[in-house]
């Protein structure tokens, strides 16, 4: 196929599932014989898929479109920030030549053509988002390492206060086992040892499709590939990690023991004002030690929620000081307009948000150190994920998820190929990373 004369770049803000959406687009493109860039001075027109899920978020895709209109870009603005502001984005950037919302991704290939064609101002964003994954398309990747992120469904069901994620990307959507399955293995084919099933919450998987959770059966059939290493599961939800899914992580052998699953507070009042499931976490907790061997459990917590008093605060930081969590994040509240908390009364100051914040990590990188001490002198697996000129080596282990967690260093005479799953033995650390000799 004839390369099309205009070169395309992407710029992707946000998170996992936003940058499956960038690579989905740019394999479209690719498919339509768009001549693709990584570097956007060489191009024509950057597209800017955008983030909304916080205020700090926003600034990040805002400073990108500025960049771009500055350099004399054509750009074409995707994703959250259109499907939050839609007219009102149009007016604060009139130089955009097109907007798609989150659930439009597959008009991109018309969006390119009407900028390329310098046709009148381009447009589709659905009032109310409802995702169909495009199955017929390759990905461009973007990132093409030892890891992938697999997206098995989007958009959510869930009302938590704090969240406009299910206002932005519709009700949940699953992908079928059979597609997913089939994506991995192409994965697989193309060198990825691990892949990382995103969603908004992993644990709602199937609902809709099958009427029932269904992680479990899907983790117990990508096990079966052959090409593929690890799976590795993030975005769980509480009140869904039963026990059938307990059973598929300890069981399946490809399914790495590490548990991500943002808790958000551990006060049942505080949950109950999140709109989040109340329940026992502690009982929890124990539980998944109990079942899943050698687990790695990673939590984030929200702190300075509307009506946090320093009661509720104390009752969080005692919580994390007993779970004594293997990788836990803090952020403070961002009070964001669409969300049930936006209007909440009893609003927490900023400096008090950021006290209990930095109060909290401080715990957390005491909690870290210990964790990783206890794993001095022995050997776990790691995934090699690159092998410098100079024959630096580092990998993440199993405990460690990609871009979000820690890294191992190793110091080795043999040049490990990356990708491959190599025995570790851990020599040293620090409050994040190990330290190892292959």
């Amino acid at each position: 196929m004839a390369k099309l004369k205009n070169k395309i770049a992407l710029i992707n803000h946000g998170c996992a599932k936003n940058l499956v959406d960038s690579e989905l687009m740019l394999g479209m493109l690719s498919q339509e014989g768009f001549s693709i860039t990584l570097n956007d001075d060489e191009a024509d027109i950057v597209i800017i898929n955008t983030c909304s899920f916080i205020h700090d978020a926003e600034q990040e895709s805002v400073q990108s479109i500025i960049e771009m209109v500055n350099k004399g870009k054509k750009i074409i603005i995707t994703g959250c920030l259109p499907q939050k502001h839609k007219k009102e984005l149009k007016k604060a950037v009139p130089e955009a030549l097109a907007m798609l919302g989150t659930s439009d991704i597959s008009a991109i290939v018309d969006a390119v053509k009407s900028v390329a064609q310098q046709d009148d101002y381009f447009c589709k964003i659905s009032e109310k988002p409802i995702y169909e994954y495009p199955e017929n398309v390759q990905r461009q990747q973007i990132t093409v390492g030892s890891s992938s992120y697999l997206k098995i469904a989007e958009g959510c069901n869930y009302q938590c206060g704090y969240c406009i994620i299910p206002k932005l990307r519709g009700p949940y959507r699953s992908r079928t086992i059979e597609n997913i399955v089939e994506e991995a293995k192409e994965l697989g084919k193309k060198g990825v040892s691990e892949i990382v099933l995103i969603a908004q919450d992993t644990t709602a998987y199937g609902v809709d499709l099958y009427k029932k959770p269904s992680l479990a059966k899907l983790l117990k059939e990508l096990n079966k590939v052959e090409e593929i290493n690890w799976i590795r599961v993030m975005y769980t939800y509480p009140s869904m990690f039963d026990d059938e899914l307990i059973e598929a992580y300890a069981n399946c052998d490809k399914v790495v023991k590490y548990v991500d699953i943002p808790l958000q507070h551990s006060h049942p009042e505080m949950l109950k004002a999140m709109r989040r499931p109340v329940m026992d976490y502690k009982d929890f907790i124990s539980k998944l030690r109990d079942k899943i061997k050698g687990v790695a459990i990673r939590t984030t917590f929200i702190v300075g929620y509307p009506g946090e008093t320093q009661e509720m605060f104390e009752h969080l930081y005692e919580f994390t000081k007993w779970a004594k969590f293997d990788k836990m994040g803090a952020f403070e509240f961002s009070k964001e307009k669409g969300t049930y908390a936006y209007s909440l009364p009893e609003q927490v100051p900023a400096r008090i948000k950021k006290q209990r914040k930095n109060k909290l990590m401080k715990l957390q990188q005491k909690i870290s150190l210990e964790v990783n001490k206890s794993f001095l002198g022995r050997e776990i697996p790691c995934i090699i994920e690159s092998v410098g000129s100079d024959g630096a080596v580092i990998a993440r282990s199993y405990r460690d998820a990609p871009e979000v967690d820690g890294l191992v260093y190793i110091e080795t005479d043999d040049i490990p190929v990356p990708g491959d799953i190599e025995s570790v033995k851990i020599t040293g650390c620090d409050e994040y990373d190990l330290y190892g000799n292959l």
